[in-house]
């Protein structure tokens, strides 16, 4: 018992280091050099070397209780720092996929509709506008590879605004609504009432992959809340801005990697085990051959939303 309660000890001691202590030892640091040198001494090592110096020659720091105290406020205060961090990450997390409720949101979103409107009827009239290279034996249409890098490029234009006419503020709630339309559209099931079902039974593999990306998406919050506190530094020492534009571009696109990995993984567990949790709640029998239906789809829906 004694090995694994020290195996687990160790594990737990180094998840608190990565996740919290040091991040927020990073930013402590980064604010105790900002305090020091400020905007017109930002770069004056030999002033923050002076400081250093002062500071261990006073004599309550050869006292080992002090030192030690000392080690146990900075921790503390490095701690505080990161749960502040993963705080606020969450909030972050909460406003890149809120709802058009309020009306800055609503004036965004009619915005980002009226922009993504415009670049889709750019794709549209380069579609209509291509001319065919060849026509292969088989029907395949050739198209010109000028015009099809166009039209590439167009449509990464519009997709990047969002892939379908948006309806949220952001572009994570975009895609977001997106995979519940699609899954809608394929299975005539309502995404909200069915993922809290078909997560019961979805298997460990799946669960795994699913937490990952959403941890990631998690972890590009974070990453924007510690942007923030960089750009708050820099009103005392402007180089923590560098810092702050870092994490921000760094947070931006691991958010929308992470966010497109969750939206294909929710879509693709819909696809492979919806049928099986239709099957398991008597909508369908197991012996029944083909996709998910769409009447299926329905009274899935009736159920989990408990109609009359």
């Amino acid at each position: 018992m004694n090995p694994l309660l020290g195996t687990l000890g160790g594990k737990l001691t180094e998840r608190w280091l990565n996740l919290l202590v040091l991040p927020g030892a990073l930013f402590l640091a980064a604010t105790a050099v900002g305090s020091v040198l400020g905007h017109r001494h930002w770069h004056d090592a030999d002033r923050l070397r002076t400081t250093l110096d002062d500071l261990a020659a006073r004599p309550a720091l050869d006292r080992t209780g002090t030192a030690a105290l000392l080690v146990a406020l900075v921790l503390l205060a490095a701690t505080a720092a990161s749960l502040a961090a993963r705080f606020t990450g969450g909030v972050i997390e909460q406003y890149w996929l809120r709802f058009a409720r309020d009306p800055l949101s609503r004036a965004r979103t009619v915005r980002r509709a009226r922009t993504w409107r415009e670049r889709d009827a750019r794709l549209e009239e380069a579609i209509g506008r291509a001319r065919p290279a060849a026509v292969g034996p088989d029907g395949a249409v050739a198209v010109p590879a000028g015009t099809w890098a166009r039209i590439q490029a167009l449509t990464e234009a519009r997709d990047r605004i969002a892939l379908r006419e948006p309806t949220r503020p952001t572009w994570y709630g975009d895609r977001m609504q997106a995979a519940a339309d699609r899954v809608e559209a394929a299975y005539g099931v309502d995404l909200a009432a069915l993922w809290p079902r078909l997560w019961l039974v979805l298997p460990e593999p799946a669960v795994r992959q699913l937490q990952s990306a959403h941890d990631s998406f998690s972890a590009a919050a974070r990453l924007a809340a510690w942007a923030g506190g960089y750009a708050l530094l820099a009103c005392w020492w402007w180089p923590a801005a560098l810092a702050a534009v870092g994490c921000a571009v760094v947070a931006r696109f691991r958010a929308r990697a992470a966010l497109e990995a969750l939206a294909g993984l929710i879509e693709a567990a819909v696809d492979v085990h919806g049928r099986e949790l239709a099957t398991r709640i008597g909508l369908i029998p197991p012996e029944a051959p083909g996709l998910l239906a769409h009447d299926t789809g329905d009274g899935m829906s009736a159920v989990f939303r408990k109609a009359d």
